[in-house]
C-alpha cells in the first residue's frame, strides 16, 4: 500500500489537521515508511505463540467476591444539599 499527497490530504481532513503543502511529500514518505514497518510484521512467523497481555508473567490480584447491601448509601448521600430515601434530590429538567 502506497499513501500519496492526496491522501495525506485526506487524512489530515479526517482527523482535522492542517497540512500544509511544502509538508505532504514529506508526510507521506513517513506514512509509506510506517506502512512499510507494519507489513514486515505480517512476515513474523506466530504460528503456536500464545498471545499475552505482558512480557513478564503476571497474575490478577482479585479480591473474594462476596455479596454485601454496601452499606454506603447514608454515607454518600450525607453532604447533599437535598436527599429523600439514600436518593439524591435533583431539580426537574423535563417537563
Amino acid at each position: 500500500m502506497s499513501v500519496d499527497t492526496d491522501t495525506v490530504k485526506r487524512i489530515g481532513h479526517l482527523a482535522r489537521i492542517r497540512v500544509e503543502e511544502q509538508d505532504l511529500d514529506s508526510l507521506a514518505d513517513e506514512l509509506n515508511n510506517i506502512l512499510g514497518f507494519v507489513e514486515q510484521l505480517n512476515e513474523v512467523d506466530v504460528e503456536g505463540v500464545m498471545p499475552m497481555t505482558s512480557v513478564i508473567p503476571m497474575r490478577q490480584r482479585l479480591r473474594p467476591d462476596q455479596v454485601n447491601d454496601g452499606g454506603y448509601a447514608p454515607k454518600i448521600v450525607a453532604n447533599a444539599p437535598l436527599s429523600e430515601d439514600n436518593f439524591f434530590m435533583v431539580p426537574k429538567v423535563v417537563e
